[in-house]
């Protein structure tokens, strides 16, 4: 698994998809709110889609990670990291920041991005709450306010 891996940006709108982009965002007026404004990306094994990323221009020192998303056959396999560290690596001589936000309660989420490098900087108060029309709640919690996330690049 994950030995013959291709990572290809997607430029035709038609191609989006949202199948992967759902499993880490929740409707797809959310996702529509920054997909056609960020670079995405789809990463295939053996011409298949299996996971998407999509990278968001803040500044001329900031980038964030959208979306990151791993079909539930590949996760917990390491591809996630492999994602992170090919975008740590692509993108840390342009900019200084690379950064991502997830909810309070995804703490396999926070510690995912920890354990990648990142480091929480920030909150966003009561972000899903303003942002998504209906209640969303993850491991029976309601999600309310998005950590803020950040890595750094050894190049700055």
């Amino acid at each position: 698994m994950l030995a013959d891996l291709e990572i290809k940006q997607i430029t035709n709108h038609k191609d989006y998809p949202y199948d992967l982009l759902l499993l880490a965002d929740e409707t797809v007026a959310a996702i529509n709110k920054y997909l056609f404004d960020s670079a995405v990306f789809v990463v295939e094994e053996q011409q298949q889609p299996i996971a998407v990323f999509c990278l968001y221009h803040i500044d001329s020192e900031t980038l964030e990670i959208k979306n990151i998303a791993v079909t539930p056959a590949y996760q917990n396999s390491g591809l996630g990291s492999k994602i992170l560290r090919h975008i740590q690596q692509t993108y840390s001589a342009q900019y200084t920041n690379l950064i991502v936000g997830t909810a309070d309660c995804g703490l396999d989420q926070i510690r995912f991005y920890e354990r990648n490098g990142f480091v929480k900087y920030g909150i966003r108060p009561n972000f899903f709450i303003e942002n998504y029309e209906q209640p969303i709640y993850e491991n029976g919690q309601l999600l309310k306010d998005m950590v803020l996330l950040k890595y750094q690049s050894q190049h700055s």
